[in-house]
């Protein structure tokens, strides 16, 4: 029998969003009901509600999410009922092209729940990511459930299922940050400084965070960067080359998505280095290189969508980590809000007062 819960909706571009009563269904075939526990409050959300995703109002916002298993429906066998879950917005076909290929993680056919949840008039919901977890409970495909340690704080796991994964696999997966290497990672945000906590993980000797806000700069130092640049008063490829012996660093993470700030990653990097790119751009951003630079440097040039992740191979391992002590995800969470104080928590974003605010429910 279908429930009604509280969840977040935006109903219209720009407009501020509401706490009201949604209906979820009970699962179908390959879905799952997750009793939401915690929910990061992400700018992709934002970018829903403002209308930078799609029109298809309204929508049920959220995506950042850890809870429990309620319910599945049938040929579920992933995961049961009491299962603790971190939610990601990848569940994997198994049959497309790329995973033929065994390269899951670019899994070109992902899916979600085929049922739809609805306002109490029976308007459909667009879940956010395919997920909507600002919501007591949400109904997903079993494949977006990934289970993970139960004694893990559901506000510290549940950023594993977007951001904060997002930026340790630019660095880990994409960038491929190894052992005694030189990052530079540009924009300390969440997902900079997640990809600045990626590159202590794998080891890097040199880690330079870039930013124009002091306190992002601070938040680095904390999660491993051993050197800052205030982009305000120093130009960033000349501080990072200068931090480098002159060569620039192996790696360069661009976690800002502008055409300025590319250009900065490009050319901040060491010969037969490598770039990577996990802001996100807009649609009307374009770049212009000289074509004989991106010939004569070589290296790579990378984009990192969702960091390159399989959520069942990393999601566990980065939550094992974190309860180990050797990852602090517990440092991502600035603070936790109740459901009803999402639309102050986008200001508090916008102004950059937060890295993660979180909601538990």
């Amino acid at each position: 029998m279908s429930q009604q819960v509280q969840g977040v909706v935006s109903r219209a571009e720009g407009a501020p969003v509401e706490v009201t009563t949604i209906v979820v269904p009970d699962p179908g075939p390959g879905e799952a009901v997750v009793r939401i526990q915690t929910c990061g409050v992400c700018h992709t959300d934002m970018h829903y509600r403002d209308g930078g995703i799609n029109d298809e109002y309204p929508f049920l916002l959220g995506h950042e999410a850890a809870g429990v298993v309620e319910s599945v429906g049938d040929g579920v066998t992933n995961v049961g009922p009491g299962d603790f879950v971190v939610l990601n917005w990848r569940a994997v076909c198994g049959e497309c092209r790329a995973c033929r290929r065994g390269r899951l993680e670019y899994c070109f056919d992902t899916h979600n729940a085929e049922q739809k949840m609805t306002l109490e008039d029976g308007t459909e919901l667009e879940p956010a990511l395919g997920i909507g977890a600002f919501a007591e409970k949400t109904l997903v495909a079993s494949g977006q459930c990934t289970k993970v340690d139960p004694s893990a704080s559901p506000a510290a796991a549940g950023l594993l299922g977007c951001g904060i994964m997002a930026g340790i696999g630019a660095a880990v997966n994409t960038g491929r940050v190894g052992r005694g290497d030189s990052v530079a990672v540009i924009g300390c945000g969440g997902v900079g400084n997640a990809a600045v906590a990626g590159a202590r993980l794998a080891g890097a000797a040199r880690i330079i965070g870039v930013d124009l806000d002091p306190r992002k700069l601070e938040w680095a130092r904390g999660f491993g960067a051993t050197h800052t640049v205030d982009a305000r008063n120093n130009d960033p490829v000349e501080a990072i080359r200068e931090l480098t012996g002159g060569f620039g660093a192996d790696v360069v993470i661009e976690a800002v998505g502008t055409p300025k700030t590319y250009e900065q990653a490009f050319y901040a990097r060491d010969l037969a280095g490598t770039v990577v790119l996990v802001g996100v751009p807009t649609p009307d951003m374009r770049i212009e290189l000289p074509l004989l630079d991106v010939f004569g440097r070589g290296g790579a040039l990378k984009s990192s969508w969702y960091g390159d992740c399989l959520p069942s191979r990393d999601f566990p391992v980065l939550t094992d980590l974190y309860t180990q002590g050797r990852l602090d995800l517990d440092g991502f969470v600035t603070e936790e809000i109740g459901i009803g104080d999402v639309e102050e928590a986008f200001a508090r974003m916008e102004r950059g007062d937060v890295l993660r605010s979180v909601v538990r429910l």
